[in-house]
C-alpha cells in the first residue's frame, strides 16, 4: 500500500469523470490521503457511489451533476464545491471518451470490415469526441482554475493517451484530441507557471475500461486481435491496471514530491511507448 501521503490532508480535490474505472480510482485513493473529493459526473447517481465508497472508508466526498460542455453547469458546481468546502485545490480532468460515429471499422483503408469507414464518419460524433475530451478540459481548467489560484500550491492533472504519441487505427478523433491533451498541458503549465499553479498529464497506456471493452474483449471475454496487437507491443505482457495509476498522480500533485515539475505528460504504459516492435 501507498504510504500516506500528510501533505495533502484536508485539501479539496475536484474530478471530472470521477465515477469512470480510472477516475473512480484515483478519487478514492486521495481521499485515504486526507483529500476532500468532488466527484463531476454528468449524473450524479453515478458520481454517489464513488461518494459511498469514499465515505465508507472514512473519507469525505459530495457527487454532483455537470456536464464539462456547459459553462454554466460548471460554475453552478463551482458555487457547490465552494459552498461544501470553502476551497479547491486540485482538478482532475477526466471526462473525455470515445463514440462509435468516431470510429472506424477497417484499421487500414480498403481491408473488409463490417461497419463504418473512414468516409462514413459522422461529424457530429467526431466533433463530440473531440469536444468531450480537449473542450471539457479547457472549460473546467477555465472554470476551475480561479479559484485554484486562491491557494498555496494549487494542481491540474489532465488525462492522455498513448494514442496522443502516435495515433491509434481506428480512433482518429480520440487521437487527435488526446494530442491536444499534451499541447494545452505544456502550455497551460507555461501559462500559469509564476502563479505558482503546476499542470501536469497522466497518459495511460492500455486500461479495460467501459469505453474501450468492446474493442479490446470479445463476447467470452477473449482477447480480440486488437488486443493481441497491444500485448504483444507492451513489454510488461498486460493491460493496466487502475492501480498502476495512483503512484504517478500522488507525485504529481504532492508538491513536496513534485514542486518543481510542471508541463509534462507522464506514460504510464508498461513500456509500450518505449517499445520498437524488435
Amino acid at each position: 500500500m501507498i504510504p500516506i501521503h500528510e501533505n495533502l490532508s484536508n485539501r479539496v480535490a475536484v474530478i471530472t469523470g470521477g465515477s469512470g474505472v480510472l477516475c473512480s480510482k484515483m478519487a478514492v485513493e486521495l481521499a485515504r490521503h486526507g483529500v476532500r473529493i468532488a466527484i463531476l459526473n454528468r449524473t450524479a447517481e453515478k458520481g454517489q457511489e464513488v461518494v459511498e465508497l469514499i465515505e465508507h472508508t472514512g473519507g469525505t466526498a459530495i457527487s454532483i451533476a455537470a456536464d464539462v460542455l456547459d459553462r454554466a453547469s460548471l460554475e453552478n458546481a463551482r458555487g457547490k464545491i465552494i459552498e461544501a468546502f470553502g476551497r479547491m485545490d486540485l482538478l482532475i480532468n477526466g471526462a473525455g471518451g470515445n463514440h462509435p460515429d468516431a470510429i472506424t471499422a477497417p484499421e487500414k483503408y480498403g481491408e473488409e470490415a463490417e461497419g463504418k469507414s473512414f468516409f462514413d464518419l459522422d461529424e457530429n460524433g467526431f466533433s463530440q469526441v473531440f469536444a468531450s475530451n480537449f473542450t471539457g478540459t479547457f472549460l473546467a481548467s477555465q472554470v476551475f482554475g480561479k479559484e485554484l489560484l486562491q491557494v498555496e500550491a494549487p494542481v491540474i492533472v489532465n488525462v492522455s493517451s498513448m494514442s496522443a504519441y502516435a495515433p491509434m487505427t481506428k480512433v482518429p478523433a480520440y487521437s487527435a484530441a488526446k494530442a491536444s491533451i499534451n499541447n494545452f498541458t505544456m502550455w497551460m503549465a507555461v501559462h500559469f507557471a509564476e502563479a505558482g499553479l503546476r499542470v501536469n498529464a497522466i497518459a495511460p497506456g492500455f486500461f479495460l475500461t467501459k469505453q474501450n471493452r468492446d474493442l479490446l474483449l470479445n463476447e467470452d471475454g477473449s482477447l480480440t486481435a486488437r488486443s493481441n496487437k497491444i500485448i504483444t507491443s507492451t513489454p510488461m505482457k498486460r493491460f493496466g491496471q487502475p492501480e498502476d495509476l495512483l503512484g504517478t498522480l500522488l507525485w504529481l500533485v504532492d508538491e513536496s514530491y513534485s514542486g518543481f515539475v510542471t508541463g509534462i505528460t507522464v506514460p504510464v504504459d508498461g513500456g509500450f511507448m518505449a517499445y520498437s516492435g524488435v
